[in-house]
């Protein structure tokens, strides 16, 4: 497969529409998953009409890409993904511009647990049951990998419930394990966990947060290639694994910098997946040199495609990337995506849906010219 999307869809304005009704309280649960049910039928035949080799219901269920870990007792990142939509419902913090260094969530969405964690429902598995029974090929579901979970937690306010931040990660690895476990039991083709976490640790200010805290940055970064292989332990062969790494992707702004120099070697050779899906659009992801440390084997998914705005690339300029990228990893292990979601949250990046499809259509251009199918 030597193409790919990181998962998120620009929502259509009904269904972004039935969401705010539903938070205002204007319709009903059913009536907001009647309308999420019509826009997922939609968003993956198109996928299919354009070719895709692996389709995904676009998170058109989520308010944020985060809420895959949602329907957890003890955590409760769900009222506060509501609350921040309610506040904010284009997605954007007031004072925050497009292309600029915006607000990471692991500040503004920090929260600390109230007890055990516990599954409640396995939100992705819902997901997952209902695109498979409206697509005729490869579906993939999405989910928040442990590391950007445990991140998220306010651990100091949790004291009184986990000892301290690893007590806490290995029960969110216990119970993302079941859930992938669940959906691969349940025929799932493609599993992906969505790590921005690991760009935290090349990046100035976040590096700086982490120590100024008594944090070790390194031991944070070995913990967190441990947690991410566990949660997959055991399943290799039974689904394809795929993890995404970006820095950040929220109304076309971004999060963190920093090249991949400093934690490749440990990165690429700890980590136990099929798939490595890589953000490169940018200068801030640094050059294609430390992809020299991925082992044979995983397929690097370059993310030379940007969704932060809508200049469609050609493919002229992505396959001569792709010829770069093969100086230091074989042809036969590169694949090509956009760089992560069209919309990491619900009100999406800006560009429109004709720029989102035509950069998937040249994708699979730049893929068959290259390797001669996508």
């Amino acid at each position: 497969m030597r193409v790919d999307h990181v998962g998120s869809l620009l929502r259509p304005e009904a269904l972004k529409d039935a969401f705010l009704r539903h938070a205002r309280g204007e319709i009903d649960a059913g009536s907001l998953r009647t309308a999420q049910d019509d826009a997922i039928r939609a968003v993956v035949a198109e996928q299919e009409r354009h070719g895709l080799p692996v389709v995904t219901d676009g998170e058109y269920r989520r308010l944020n890409w985060q809420v895959s870990f949602s329907e957890v007792a003890g955590w409760d990142l769900w009222s506060g993904s509501w609350r921040h939509f309610l506040a904010h419902p284009d997605n954007r913090n007031e004072g925050e511009q497009p292309l600029s260094r915006g607000e990471d969530a692991v500040v503004s969405y920090r929260t600390p647990a109230t007890a055990k964690l516990r599954l409640v429902r396995n939100f992705p598995l819902g997901e997952y049951r209902f695109t498979r029974g409206v697509a005729s090929g490869r579906v993939k579901v999405t989910l928040m990998g442990p590391d950007r979970v445990a991140q998220m937690c306010d651990v100091a306010g949790s004291r009184a419930v986990y000892a301290d931040a690893d007590a806490f990660l290995a029960d969110v690895v216990a119970i993302q394990r079941r859930m992938v476990g669940e959906l691969v039991d349940a025929g799932c083709d493609y599993v992906q966990l969505d790590e921005p976490s690991y760009t935290g640790y090349v990046d100035p200010p976040t590096l700086e947060r982490l120590r100024a805290a008594g944090e070790d940055p390194m031991a944070n970064l070995e913990r967190a290639i441990r947690a991410d292989n566990a949660v997959i332990a055991g399943l290799e062969g039974r689904a394809t694994f795929g993890l995404h790494i970006c820095r950040g992707n929220r109304a076309s702004m971004w999060h963190r910098e920093g090249a991949y120099d400093a934690i490749a070697e440990r990165l690429f050779g700890g980590l136990k997946f099929d798939r490595l899906l890589l953000e490169y659009d940018s200068e801030r992801a640094g050059t294609f040199a430390p992809l020299r440390f991925v082992p044979k084997g995983p397929i690097v998914v370059l993310g030379l495609i940007t969704t932060k705005t809508g200049r469609v690339e050609t493919a002229d300029e992505l396959a001569r990337r792709i010829e770069e990228a093969a100086r230091y990893v074989p042809l036969e292990q590169l694949a090509l995506s956009p760089q992560c979601g069209f919309a990491s949250g619900i009100g999406g990046n800006l560009l429109g849906e004709s720029e989102q499809w035509a950069k998937l259509d040249v994708m699979l251009e730049t893929a068959r010219r290259v390797w001669g199918s996508a």
